[in-house]
């Protein structure tokens, strides 16, 4: 009687099937997890644009005193002499003439009045980022 020992050939052939089947399905897995987390660091970075500027201009407005000298659809003036610009072409916002946000696609600032306070309006977009915050002048 001879001994069964070792691996034939329909053996190998299955646990080259079964592994192929396995880098398959990995390499599935991982292309649509590298998709999604390239599309969340994009989401992310237009986030911390608007969180930055947000940071200044909320700093700004809840300075007492403070009066809005003019307002047009990109920038507003301060009476305390800070301005904040969007300039379209570069996609940038301004604080002065220091770019606090890059990869901006639109800012807009509007303002009005509310139980006699000055209020002023953002609109803001960047990226999948659409946000209008109203600040409220002290």
């Amino acid at each position: 009687m001879k001994s069964e020992k070792g691996v034939t050939l329909i053996t190998l052939t299955i646990y080259v099937i079964v592994m192929i089947c396995v880098i398959g399905i990995i390499a599935v897995v991982s292309g649509a997890f590298m998709k999604n987390l390239k599309d969340v660091d994009f989401n992310n970075e237009a986030i911390a644009e608007y969180t930055a500027f947000n940071t200044y201009f909320s700093e700004q407005v809840n300075r007492p005193g403070l009066k809005i000298i003019l307002c047009e659809d990109d920038c507003v003036v301060f009476n305390d002499g800070v301005q904040y610009s969007f300039i379209k072409e570069n996609k940038g916002i301004y604080r002065d003439k220091v770019k606090i946000c890059w990869n901006v696609d639109s800012c807009t600032f509007t303002q009005s009045t509310e139980n006699g306070k000055d209020v002023i309006t953002v609109h803001f977009v960047s990226g999948k980022q659409d946000r209008t915050t109203t600040y409220t002048l002290k």
